[in-house]
């Protein structure tokens, strides 16, 4: 249903939509004050380059649209040169989508780095643990070795011993 969740939820939301009808009031007043008054016989001119300025903006980037493509609009309406096309996509300011997909690379090659130490660190772990189990096993078999009536080869023990006081030195 449409519990207590919803309601705080489109509260919210309805703030959130006020701000930013406000922020767009607030802009628009600032831009209002800075305006240019235009001598009469020139203010086609000035109006039609504020109107290119502004669809230029509002145009979202197209990552879809190949560089090819591009240059073919560019070339076919004659007002734009290859370098201009270039350099207006080398300084373009980057899209919240194209931000986004930057952090989740980022954050795409930081768990892969980070699982690829986890898994470093687990052979590692595995490779110490095999040592020590095979070194176990051969002190063992020393120590375990009896004499045909049974009895522990004590030889075979003082010589494991010696070997380890030797090791340490």
């Amino acid at each position: 249903g449409r519990g207590f969740a919803f309601q705080r939820k489109q509260k919210i939301e309805r703030q959130y939509r006020k701000l930013l009808k406000k922020r767009k009031s607030v802009q628009s007043q600032q831009n209002d004050q800075f305006t240019d008054t235009y001598p009469e016989h020139l203010k086609h001119l000035y109006l039609a380059e504020e109107e290119k300025m502004r669809k230029k903006r509002r145009r979202p980037s197209d990552d879809s649209v190949s560089p090819e493509e591009k240059l073919n609009k560019a070339s076919d309406t004659c007002t734009f040169s290859y370098r201009s096309v270039t350099t207006e996509g080398k300084f373009k300011k980057k899209t919240s989508n194209q931000k986004a997909k930057e952090e989740y690379e980022k954050i795409k090659a930081e768990r892969a780095r980070k699982k690829e130490e986890a898994e470093k660190r687990k052979q590692q772990r595995e490779e110490a643990q095999r040592l020590y189990k095979q070194k176990k096993m051969e002190a063992y078999k020393i120590l375990c070795k009896k004499t045909k009536k049974g009895q522990p080869n004590l030889n075979l023990q003082m010589e494991f011993l010696l070997q380890k006081i030797q090791q340490k030195t």
